[in-house]
């Protein structure tokens, strides 16, 4: 009799325990597929959303384009879209896949000193970037000098300004220090000013060289009549007579320009027999 009770309570134990398993397997079961199902449709959100996003910014840059704002302003704009747009997107997925949108934000809204501390550097590039954008130092296309780097401006973004050097380096330059420091703009105003150093030989005569710096500065269509150009004897040298020759040109044409006249006045110079100095040094020998 009481072995006959052990096997009856033993069986009904392993059958409470398939059960049991039984019951554990189907929620897990149950619990995958609900999982899958949300990882699926946050798939789904983030390949449609970022199609949507896509289109968004290919419509707001033909938008752009017919109101003719300058390429710095589009890029600005169009980088700053890209954030936000990607952002939203963000908390979709996030959203869906069963995260606590509202928790999110309030962690987020906690811990906003922390994150503001470690990104000052950022929130200050930004705001370089919009006042950049306001007052315009520069734009697209200029030729600067700032930060300790030099380049033609190819895009202002919402924390750098890319430029591009003239041996094709590309230099991200952080907006906030270009705008609270020191920039020089060769491309800002029309016109610029070229300058050259011609020294010639002691006993050359100066109104000769003064007359032959003339004739090739008016054969020069490229160099500017007003303000007009300027000779003059600049400094009497160690070994030379400096002649100081200053021109106004198109900010485009500045370096052809400045390094044509170089060859110029070398090829004339030799043609006419006026001499280039050398460094020369007299010894004079003292006598017993």
């Amino acid at each position: 009799m009481l072995l006959t009770l052990l096997q009856a309570t033993a069986q009904a134990s392993n059958t409470a325990s398939k059960i049991n398993v039984e019951q554990l397997l189907d929620r897990l079961l149950n619990w995958g597929i609900e999982v899958g199902k949300d990882i699926l449709a946050a798939i789904i959100i983030y390949i449609v959303g970022r199609f949507i996003i896509k289109q968004i910014s290919r419509l707001v840059s033909k938008i752009l384009e017919k109101r003719k704002l300058e390429i710095s302003v589009q890029t600005f704009l169009k980088s700053l879209l890209s954030i936000l747009l990607n952002l939203i997107l963000a908390f979709a997925i996030i959203s869906k896949l069963g995260v606590e949108t509202t928790s999110f934000a309030a962690i987020l809204a906690s811990a906003g000193v922390a994150i503001g501390m470690a990104l000052s550097g950022n929130l200050s590039n930004f705001a370089g970037g919009l006042i950049i954008l306001v007052f315009k130092p520069f734009k697209v296309g200029d030729y600067i000098d700032g930060q300790g780097a030099s380049g033609t401006v190819k895009e202002i973004q919402i924390f750098h300004t890319i430029l591009a050097t003239v041996d094709n380096r590309i230099i991200y330059v952080p907006n906030g220090g270009l705008s609270s420091n020191a920039i020089t703009n060769y491309s800002k105003q029309d016109m610029r000013r070229a300058e050259w150093v011609f020294g010639v030989e002691y006993g050359e005569d100066y109104e000769k060289v003064k007359a032959v710096l003339e004739r090739i500065i008016a054969a020069d269509k490229r160099i500017l009549t007003t303000p007009a150009p300027f000779i003059g004897l600049g400094a009497l040298s160690a070994s030379s007579v400096d002649i100081k020759v200053r021109v106004w040109t198109k900010t485009e044409n500045y370096w052809d320009v400045y390094f044509d006249m170089n060859k110029i006045v070398y090829d004339t110079f030799n043609k006419e027999g006026i001499g280039f100095p050398f460094p020369q040094l007299t010894v004079h020998q003292a006598k017993d």
